[in-house]
């Protein structure tokens, strides 16, 4: 059983969440913590095999203390925060200094409907309790690579991935689907792209609505290419990632000589998800005269590997999958692995790498 430590300000949130977690069959709540300092002292005196932590507390508050949490005693985090903008920007900060998840508080601090997500919560905080504290402090073994980058062979009598045939002239579309430690990881590759990339770049990242455009404006702050919120009937232009809204279906349609986005909100989720991976890849599965470069990175699940099989059977695709040893959930590339339909499968920093080499 795993071992947890609940921190929040509030008694009753403290007394709410930790319910949650021990009606859970894989979790026991070892300790509480008021505040961002009691939270460092009792991590170092309990060693807690994952911590839930509030963003907004007095003292010290969740950002400050998830900081010192990842230098002086590293800990798979989950962060509880309000869906405010200053409270998504927070989050988007906790997520780049490790915290492997967030869960939004229903109706702020003291949210009296916390058990609308409770299943959510359980889900995501036995998931981060799983996670190798490497990954999240940024360190693996690097001499599992000395070789340079992981490539995949399918294994004897399976399919072998198509090889695509496109040439330097046909117009390219790099499409990229993650989940949980998502944030990350698309800061380590779309920092790695060229201002000039010859492409437009279309990402799903599993995130509330009001969450996604603080991660598009952080991205941005960041990248050579620009990074932005995708907003509907926009045109994709080269050289732009654009993160698909939170709350939102988003689908590439041809519109002419250009690629629109058609969003739609009304749409139930696929797989729990909205924006779904699926969806995006499949419609830009039926887009013509395109090559395309599909991604699947961290995160739980299998979200892109149905919308995988479609891109295969439709039109020319190279497909990427990020390696388990740098996964901080092994889940949604692991799925796609296992379709046979993958290329190549990749360190998260050499994906930038092969994007490239897969634009020529």
């Amino acid at each position: 059983m795993k071992k947890v430590l609940v921190v929040d300000d509030s008694a009753f949130m403290r007394k709410l969440i930790s319910d949650f977690l021990t009606a859970s069959k894989e979790l026991e709540v070892m300790g509480i913590a008021r505040n961002g300092e009691d939270a460092v002292s009792k991590i170092i005196k309990l060693r807690p095999d994952v911590v839930t932590l509030d963003v907004e507390m007095p003292q010290m508050n969740g950002i400050e203390a998830l900081r010192r949490i990842m230098v002086e005693c590293p800990v798979p985090v989950v962060m509880l925060s309000s869906t405010t903008r200053e409270g998504a920007e927070e989050t988007v900060t906790a997520m780049e200094l490790g915290a492997v998840d967030f869960i939004t508080k229903p109706s702020g601090t003291i949210s009296l409907d916390l058990h609308k997500v409770q299943d959510e919560l359980v889900e995501k905080v036995v998931a981060a309790s799983k996670v190798n504290v490497k990954k999240i402090t940024g360190v693996y073994e690097k001499k599992l690579v000395k070789g340079g980058p992981v490539t995949f062979v399918p294994p004897m009598g399976s399919k072998k991935a198509s090889t695509r045939e496109w040439g330097k002239d046909t117009q390219k579309i790099i499409l990229i689907g993650t989940s949980t430690g998502g944030p990350r990881a698309l800061q380590q590759v779309l920092t790695g792209l060229p201002h000039n990339l010859d492409a437009p770049v279309v990402v799903v990242q599993h995130m509330p609505a009001g969450f996604t455009r603080s991660l598009a404006d952080r991205l941005d702050g960041q990248s050579a290419i620009k990074v932005k919120e995708a907003e509907h009937n926009e045109t994709l232009q080269k050289g732009t990632a654009y993160i698909a809204p939170g709350g939102f279906h988003t689908r590439i349609a041809e519109s002419g000589p250009n690629l629109t986005f058609q969003l739609s909100n009304e749409e139930a989720p696929r797989n729990g998800h909205r924006p779904s991976v699926d969806i995006l890849f499949e419609s830009a599965s039926i887009i013509r005269n395109y090559g395309k470069i599909a991604v699947i990175m961290t995160g739980m699940g299998s979200d892109g590997s149905e919308g995988l099989k479609k891109l295969k059977e439709r039109g020319e695709v190279t497909a990427i999958a990020e390696s388990k040893e740098t996964c901080i959930v092994f889940g949604m590339p692991k799925s796609a692995i296992a379709t046979n339909l993958v290329d190549s499968v990749e360190l998260v920093g050499d994906i930038p790498q092969s994007i490239l080499k897969n634009m020529l």
